[in-house]
């Protein structure tokens, strides 16, 4: 009885992996053109309730049809795809409703069985966004929205994603404009139809629509157009001085200086200025998506923090959307990518974000140093991680291992440090560069030959650690390999850069503006190379420097400050106390702390005062940080 429940029990098994294997059954994705072209069509008018409603028309043929809803997105480097939003499918031919099933094995996939006689198929789905920020970023407001077309589309697999034409369209609020890479073919209304448009460049040609909008030309006369186009929360917000406009403008031209050619036929600038949209970053070959606050123009001196927003997402049309590292190109959106190379798609673009922020005008030759010494300290002082038990190439698996979710102890666990640090690593490479070369050759001479060929193509075109290091060989023979990988894969303090362009980083009782701007938008004291303590909002700890003073104390992140020397907290009373123990020796920093529903009083045994960073020269080196950030 037992053996015939035990066979009973293997067939029952055998059976159910059978049939997960079959759906499991995804076609692989080949290089031949898919017969015909999706019509697509995003009905987005309903921003009360914030849902994009999707309706598409397929070309199909009898039998077997996945369609994949895309899953590893450009730019985010990670499978996160936001499949929990997809709401509503249907799908029909005739006017007959089809069964559709999702594969339980890969839930981005759905299979369909079309019937004989059938040549096209209709899909209708909603996508529903996020309602507030808790569950994901909000796409939709009342005065704009923010059309992604990967989050808003199915497509057949078994195809590379370039060779899938599509003519899109989307139906808008009345009276609203948009900014786009798309090229209009039609307006009819509201409803705006696009020119005919691979797959995979409609996933990178996003939509800013808005009631508030202005389009500003930042390339006038430009045979490839520069344009910003800017939706905001209320039209005050759309002011641009004439000194605001020649910076942007200058940005561009910085650019074409330091590559002499573009991977565009136009770009577009999509700007949001936006307390109610959420804020974002994200490259596409012809645009880039950009989410700020709304005073980013009318509280111009109060956002210096997040001008180098734009020209990081410009810089990658050259690096990461032209060149790519070449095991993150990948023929479709469901076929998973290597992160390897980000130090250089995203360390890089961190680098020369901030370079042409100074060389543009976005930032003062001061503004640019202050930020700088803010990122260095973090790689002197503030990722004992790094220096201990990872490297920094292994944080490139983060965008898979974490995909930006809030981690305890983020110093310890250095996440996603191939942007920061790789940056630090490639002003690294300038100096070396500039040494070897006695001062001939730079980083811009890299830059000019290893993304700036092809003038006007937006073919990606991939690239190897391999053809990295034997680029940087033709500017200035070294072991480059060596070099590199001691870098990546070593432990220790990443500031040699600063160091041999004759700055040093040094820590004062007084903050830069820099660290003041930092703390005033992200709403906490920065007080990580004191105590070892982040502070946020009523005095939520944030995190807590592995080993440092308060960590050794018994602190750890998620506590709330609830008093400082027996008074309420605050962050000013909290510097306070900072400084009074480094005036008298014997008198500790007393914190009361509530750690879930207990209290309790701990000492923090730290002297040291107040510890901020600042850059200052080394008069025994040349100082070569300024020839980087002067302009061309």
């Amino acid at each position: 009885m037992k053996a015939s429940r035990f066979a009973t029990a293997v067939i029952a098994v055998a059976c159910i992996l059978s049939s997960l294997s079959a759906f499991a059954d995804v076609p692989e994705p080949q290089d031949v053109p898919y017969h015909g072209t999706l019509k697509i069509n995003v009905d987005a008018t309903d921003v009360t309730h914030r849902i994009f409603r999707v309706h598409e028309v397929i070309p199909v043929q009898p039998g077997s049809l996945t369609l994949l809803y895309p899953q590893w997105i450009p730019g985010s480097h990670s499978p996160s795809g936001p499949i929990d939003k997809l709401a509503g499918l249907v799908v029909t031919a005739g006017g007959k409703t089809l069964t559709w099933k999702r594969d339980t094995l890969n839930v981005y996939a759905f299979h369909v069985e079309v019937p004989q006689g059938v040549s096209s198929i209709e899909v209708a789905f909603q996508y529903l966004s996020p309602q507030d920020r808790a569950e994901g970023r909000v796409v939709m407001t009342p005065e704009m929205l923010n059309l992604q077309w990967n989050a808003n589309t199915l497509y057949p697999a078994g195809y590379y994603s370039r060779r899938i034409m599509t003519e899109p369209s989307v139906k808008l609020p009345a009276g609203w404009k948009l900014g786009s890479a798309l090229e209009v073919a039609s307006r009819d209304g509201d409803t705006v139809r696009f020119k005919p448009i691979s797959y995979n460049n409609l996933v990178d040609s996003p939509i800013f629509a808005g009631k508030y909008f202005k389009r500003v030309d930042l390339a006038p006369g430009a045979t490839a157009p520069v344009h910003m186009d800017i939706v905001a929360d209320a039209p005050k917000d759309l002011q641009i001085t004439p000194a605001q406009l020649k910076v942007h403008r200058n940005l561009v031209q910085q650019m074409y200086k330091l590559y002499g050619a573009h991977h565009y036929n136009h770009y577009d600038f999509l700007l949001a200025l936006s307390d109610k949209m959420s804020g974002i970053g994200l490259e596409h070959h012809r645009s880039s998506e950009n989410g700020v606050g709304p005073g980013y123009f009318t509280e111009w001196d109060k956002n210096a923090l997040r001008r180098d927003l734009l020209p990081h997402e410009f810089n990658h049309s050259w690096n990461g959307k032209y060149r790519r590292g070449a095991n993150l190109w990948t023929p479709n959106f469901n076929v998973p990518k290597q992160d390897s190379l980000l130090w250089v798609y995203e360390g890089q673009t961190q680098f020369w974000g901030y370079v042409m922020a100074a060389r543009s005008g976005l930032w003062t030759d001061s503004q640019a140093r202050d930020m700088l010494a803010y990122v260095a300290a973090q790689y002197d002082r503030g990722r004992p991680g790094l220096a201990t038990w990872r490297t920094l190439q292994d944080t490139t698996n983060d965008p898979i291992i974490a995909r930006r979710a809030p981690l305890p102890y983020r110093n310890y666990q250095s996440s996603e440090d191939y942007y920061s640090g790789g940056q630090m690593i490639w002003l690294d490479v300038d100096a070396k560069l500039r040494a070897l070369s006695h001062g001939k050759r730079s980083i811009d001479d890299f830059a000019r030959a290893f993304f700036g060929m092809d003038n006007g193509s937006y073919v990606t075109n991939t690239y190897t650690f391999g053809d990295v290091v034997k680029t940087l060989n033709t500017i200035a023979p070294f072991d480059w390999s060596q070099y590199l990988r001691g870098l990546l894969d070593g432990h220790g303090p990443l500031t040699g850069g600063i160091e041999a362009h004759g700055w040093k980083v040094v820590y004062t009782d007084t903050p830069s503006a820099a660290v003041k701007a930092v703390e005033a938008r992200r709403h906490y004291a920065n007080l990580a190379y004191s105590i070892g303590l982040m502070v946020g909002k009523g005095g939520k700890i944030g995190d807590v420097l592995w080993d440092g003073p308060a960590f050794k104390a018994g602190i750890s992140p998620g506590m709330k400050v609830v008093a400082v020397n027996g008074h309420d907290y605050t962050s000013e009373n909290l510097k306070d106390a900072i400084s009074a123990a480094a005036r008298n020796k014997s008198q500790p920093v007393t914190l009361l702390v509530k750690n879930f529903d207990e209290y309790k009083s701990v000492n923090i045994d730290y002297h040291g005062g107040l510890k901020y960073p600042h850059l200052v020269r080394d008069k025994s080196k040349p100082d070569t940080l300024d020839a980087l950030l002067k302009p061309r």
